[in-house]
């Protein structure tokens, strides 16, 4: 390998833009004045066939928290760096506590660096989540290049950063939380993982709009990003996995907060359709894919006389846009006047739901909402509705439907397609109805 001469580039301390000379506008991210210089090397690479490259599997720490270990694709894999985010008082350092826990309570050496709080802080804590033995170390510290030298000298197996935006380096840029100190933390963090085959986890700030403070770059270091999202209105607490480069992404883990920290929800369904009122009309339940997993949901709608010369329509949990929309095809293809009246939707539990397949189940709460009439208490409905009025075929059929027999649903309302794709093993457990249309389901 032959080294040419060094030359002069220059890149964006915002999103990480390279260009060979400076410009005072990013054509990237639109920053002003965030070009820095770079020295770099141009050098000639040989590149490998892939009979060439070594190959193993890689290790993984296994937590024995099941929801937590799934969502990383089964435990934390070895040398791996992980950025976890979220808004405050969600439940981020307990959790990473409840995980550094788990490690130890295995023999596994863990370091828990805090720049937030203090180690009485710290303790007071963790003494409510259980008892630490002494393969866990806790530092409250700033300074990332002490945390550098301290994980060098001890090697632990895991190490938690709480929080990225806190810790500093000994750059010329010494403020905490300035874009040139979390990347530089974070990409000396990662130098670390990989050479010493350390698994960090670190926590990161978030904005207002709900993305990590700091570089978009630094979603780009890190092997794992994962966030916990806050517009559960309960105690429920669901984490998301957004990028995985050992695993399935867009995967995610229901927790509960209690008192003693995090609790696992293994079937999230119950607690979603667990208050129903079974005799009440406008309510539907559904069942979704988020994550790769099933959860049924109950939809709830409520049809009233308007008082105004407009009438409103909301939903909770869902797309006001969907909705308008949903309520237009019930107009025309079924002849039913809703102009005159106030439309509210509401899914329960605070979920958020991006699933088209939940079309059908909003149309049946907002048709028996109208008429008044209750719907079957052992019904299932699964659908997206197109603007004709019929029903198309949906994904995962077969997974929604063992959900639903698992929770006692024995009718489930699908599409006709849907319904010949479905595991034969499954069919003789409960009654489907095969619809075309709107109006078949309502018939």
């Amino acid at each position: 390998m032959s080294k040419k001469a060094a030359k002069t580039t220059f890149y964006c301390d915002n999103c990480g833009y390279e260009s060979s000379k400076w410009i005072g506008q990013c054509p990237s991210c639109g920053a002003w004045n965030s070009f820095v210089e770079s020295e770099g090397v141009d050098r000639e690479l040989v590149g490998k066939s892939l009979d060439e490259i070594d190959y193993t599997k890689e290790d993984r720490l296994v937590t024995g928290i099941t929801e937590f270990d799934n969502l990383l694709g089964g435990g934390i894999v070895c040398g791996s760096l992980t950025l976890m985010g979220g808004a405050p008082g969600i439940g981020k350092s307990t959790l990473l506590l409840q995980v550094v826990k788990a490690l130890g309570d295995k023999d596994i050496k863990a370091l828990y660096v805090s720049g937030e709080e203090s180690l009485n802080q710290i303790k007071q804590r963790a003494v409510r989540i259980g008892k630490f033995n002494d393969n866990i170390r806790f530092i409250s510290d700033t300074n990332m290049d002490a945390v550098i030298k301290t994980l060098i000298k001890e090697r632990p197996s895991f190490v938690v950063i709480d929080s990225i935006q806190t810790m500093a380096m000994n750059l010329e840029d010494k403020i905490p939380g300035s874009i040139t100190q979390v990347r530089a933390c974070t990409l000396s963090l990662f130098r670390i993982c990989k050479e010493y085959n350390i698994s960090a986890f670190i926590v990161g700030h978030i904005t207002k709009e709900g993305t990590v403070a700091g570089p978009k770059l630094l979603e780009h270091i890190v092997d794992t990003v994962l966030y916990f999202e806050d517009d559960i209105q309960s105690n429920l607490r669901i984490l998301r996995c957004r990028k995985n480069r050992f695993g399935a992404s867009d995967v995610l883990a229901v927790f509960e907060m209690v008192s003693s920290g995090l609790r696992e929800v293994d079937n999230p369904s119950e607690i979603f359709i667990g208050s129903r009122k079974e005799d009440a009309t406008g309510s539907t339940v559904t069942c979704i894919i988020d994550g790769g997993r099933p959860i049924l949901l109950e939809v709830q709608a409520l049809v009233a006389k308007s008082s105004f010369g407009i009438a409103r329509r909301n939903i909770n949990g869902g797309d006001i846009n969907r909705l308008n929309l949903l309520i237009a095809i019930i107009e025309k293809r079924m002849n039913i006047p809703l102009f005159q009246y106030d439309i509210y939707v509401n899914i329960t539990g605070g979920f958020r739901v991006r699933d088209t397949s939940i079309d059908l189940a909003i149309i049946m709460a907002i048709v028996s909402s109208y008429n008044d009439k209750k719907l079957g208490t052992d019904c299932v409905y699964c659908g997206e509705v197109g603007l004709s009025g019929e029903v198309r075929n949906i994904s995962n059929a077969s997974i929604r439907v063992r959900e639903a027999i698992k929770l006692g649903f024995k009718r489930i309302f699908l599409p006709k397609n849907t319904v010949d794709t479905l595991d034969k093993s499954i069919i003789s457990e409960y009654k489907d109805i095969e619809i075309k249309s709107i109006k078949d389901v309502v018939n």
